[in-house]
């Protein structure tokens, strides 16, 4: 049996940590019969290198990030390349079903009256210094505007820009008669409170326990099989 380790960020914030926790127990919901593992790569214990040198048989790492960066290119792969019979797959995001569930927090936050002419979306992240983190944020913020007849653009809290407030203060340059942050964080916790204060009109929910980032670690997880078979 080829165990699946899901390994988050990690955060101080006790709400943070119980969506976190909810988004795993919901994965082992959808895989009943498969071990799966919480690891960190901050923050919070277990550390994955820990996990993936107690595991006995095959593992799957799946990232619960929302693109790739440092912590997939360094912290998880160094972990993951201790072991021939470890792999490690692509983040939650981009992903089809990460689409849904943004929209989702969309329709949660504004309500019956929905989207109106002269809204201004900013897809706002955590960011990163790695380049290819600034790719994926933007392959996100591309299949939203297949889904929107309103702008969307993309701020960063910190390690690319533009930073959030700037993308908010951009929009409503450009025109905007209101701006709305899409908080793409997936849990409460220090860059969630970076979205919230960046001045948007009105700022979604971050991404929660939503059972679609379930179905999205699973739908990595059966990929990672079907590419390695048993890894």
């Amino acid at each position: 049996m080829t165990t699946l380790v899901a390994c988050s960020h990690g955060t101080r914030s006790p709400v943070g940590r119980q969506v976190v926790a909810a988004i795993v127990e919901a994965v082992r919901a959808e895989l009943p019969d498969v071990d799966v593992r919480p690891a960190f790569v901050d923050v919070e214990e277990p550390e994955v290198g820990g996990v993936v040198a107690g595991v006995t048989g095959p593992l799957v790492v799946v990232p619960l990030l929302l693109s790739r960066g440092y912590h997939t290119g360094v912290d998880i792969a160094r972990a993951v390349g201790t072991r021939a019979d470890a792999v490690q797959t692509a983040p939650l995001g981009p992903h089809p079903l990460m689409s849904e569930v943004l929209l989702a927090r969309l329709a949660e936050t504004l309500g019956q009256d929905g989207l109106r002419p002269g809204d201004h979306l900013v897809l706002a992240a955590a960011g990163s210094s790695e380049a290819v983190a600034a790719v994926d944020v933007e392959a996100t913020a591309a299949d939203l505007r297949r889904h929107v007849s309103v702008p969307v653009s993309v701020g960063f809290a910190a390690g690319a820009t533009p930073r959030i407030g700037d993308a908010v203060a951009q929009a409503r340059s450009d025109g905007a008669a209101r701006v709305v942050c899409l908080s793409y964080v997936l849990a409460p916790g220090h860059f969630a409170d970076v979205v919230r204060a960046a001045g948007a009109d009105l700022t979604t929910a971050p991404l929660g326990a939503d059972p679609r980032i379930a179905r999205i670690v699973v739908d990595r997880f059966a990929a990672a099989l079907r590419e390695f078979g048993r890894v």
